[in-house]
């Protein structure tokens, strides 16, 4: 597992490329619309950009940003940052302005990789020293740059890049990642949950810039001489249909929210080329793993990772897929649920989920106060997740603040949302707590399917409550349900629960 070479001293883009570029150099490596690279040509084009952040006075450390969809040359960066010692921070595509400038300044960011019309592209910083754009000039900038470059030799716990929190609770925090994390995630959940080997192509609906999506489309493949089909474009459940049946992949990774959209789409295709389906970002509702087996045959195998992890921690498996459950601890990831008190608790009972293993951030950036309440002594990290245990298999309650004690007794949101999505007319929906007559009750927000919410029935709020009615205990069910358009979510799709109890 994350075998380095002899000496110490290490860096992990050598560590993926090198000896793929050595054993499958003529392979493709990307895939993108009718773009592809090959593993020679990525390690050349990798080499090139730390080439030319040399040229441009970048230094070893220096926080670079990219705010560009998935590209080859956003990998080139990505990859071409750490080779030369620079630390890259990819970040979501989808901010505003406000949220560049906050982003650029926490990070004091030198140097800003992105594309003319992005909305990151006017912001200036005082530590910005330049920017460059992936549509403009990029590609001959890339040519005059040697494409042999030295690599930036560290120890296996010193940085190698930043990811940003998604903020579903506030502003998003940077969280650096060691070098031996790309290499741990891959050599523990891709290879012994995935099984993922150069037989096999990846494609990811998760963006390079989530946790997820990073391991997905760069690590994991790169780690055992795969490919990885980019999609630069959002990911709309006609979009990603079209890319699978061009390119064919064996291993998607989707989302619950993408897999119920494409559950919509689909009308008998046959998808008989995955070999395996994953699925993080939040838990997955057991009507959709459900719908999806019954409709393409294949099993989803839902987990829990976190970009303070960097990737999954806790999964299901092939052949061991429990339904309504995040699946059994990853080899190589330990994992407790213990109570306010930091005392672990009783098999059944619920409580707070915190996790050891190596690819844990060493810690927020500039956040002293939030390091203290997460990193727990021993290497253990508070994921801020409430879960249950039973014969090792982990099921998810809720985030801490998103509980509800109803009568006396702890409600859990999800029990509620799986309930009222196996009802025919429910597309999605939350549950979170309102005050009433001084006690937080449940109410739940409810997305419907096409063609309901222009039924003339004025009473099938009354109508869902009377279905749950059969399938919870009084004390679980919702005092309300309100019929709504959309909930809001943060970019990988997680419901912000927040703002529906404001």
């Amino acid at each position: 597992m994350a075998q380095l070479n002899s000496g110490g001293k290490f860096n992990v883009v050598t560590e993926l490329l090198g000896k793929q570029s050595s054993l499958h150099g003529d392979k493709v490596a990307i895939y993108c619309g009718d773009t592809t690279v090959t593993y020679r040509e990525l390690e050349q084009n990798v080499n090139r950009f730390a080439n030319v952040l040399k040229d441009l006075g970048v230094k070893p450390k220096d926080r670079v940003m990219i705010v560009a969809p998935d590209s080859p040359g956003s990998v080139y960066a990505f990859l071409g940052s750490i080779k030369y010692g620079a630390w890259p921070a990819p970040v979501n595509t989808m901010l505003t302005e406000d949220d560049y400038v906050y982003l650029l300044q926490d990070s004091q960011a030198r140097l800003l990789v992105t594309t003319t019309d992005s909305v990151a592209s006017p912001v200036k910083t005082d530590s910005l020293c330049g920017k460059l754009y992936l549509d403009n000039g990029f590609d001959s900038l890339l040519k005059s740059a040697s494409e042999e470059a030295d690599s930036c030799l560290v120890e296996p716990d010193d940085i190698a890049f930043w990811l940003y929190s998604s903020g579903s609770t506030g502003r998003p925090k940077g969280t650096p990642h060691k070098q031996i994390s790309m290499l741990f995630t891959a050599d523990t959940y891709a290879k012994t949950v995935l099984n993922i080997s150069d037989e096999d192509v990846c494609f990811s609906v998760s963006k390079l810039f989530f946790a997820y999506g990073l391991g997905n489309s760069i690590s994991f493949p790169l780690r055992f001489g795969a490919s990885t089909v980019l999609l630069p474009e959002r990911p709309t459940p006609e979009l990603v249909l079209e890319t699978l049946f061009k390119f064919r992949p064996s291993v998607f990774f989707g989302v619950p929210t993408q897999y119920n959209s494409l559950l919509k789409k689909m009308n008998g295709e046959n998808l008989d080329f995955i070999r395996i389906c994953a699925s993080a970002g939040e838990a997955l509702p057991p009507e959709i793993y459900r719908r999806w087996k019954e409709k393409t045959g294949l099993e989803i195998l839902d987990g829990i990772g976190s970009t303070e992890a960097l990737h999954i921690f806790i999964s299901n498996r092939s052949g061991d897929t429990r339904p309504g459950t995040s699946g059994r601890i990853v080899t190589g990831y330990e994992a407790k649920i213990v109570n306010d008190d930091n005392r672990e608790v009783s098999p059944g009972e619920t409580g707070h989920l915190i996790i050891r293993g190596i690819s844990i951030t060493p810690g927020y950036w500039n956040r002293p106060e939030e390091n203290e309440k997460k990193i727990l002594p021993d290497g253990w990290f508070r994921t801020g997740d409430v879960y249950s245990q039973e014969d090792g298999y982990f099921t998810y309650q809720g985030r801490g603040d998103d509980m509800l004690k109803s009568g006396g007794l702890w409600v859990s949101p999800m029990e509620i949302e799986h309930a009222l999505l196996e009802h025919e007319a429910v597309n999605e929906c939350a549950v979170v707590g309102h005050e009433r007559e001084g006690l937080v009750k449940p109410f739940a927000y409810v997305v419907l399917n096409e063609g309901w919410g222009n039924r003339p029935d004025n009473h099938l709020d009354k109508k869902l409550l009377d279905f749950l009615s059969d399938k919870l205990p009084k004390f679980k069910r919702p005092w309300g349900i309100n019929l709504v358009n959309e909930l809001p979510k943060t970019a990988t799709g997680k419901i912000q629960r927040f703002k529906l109890r404001s």
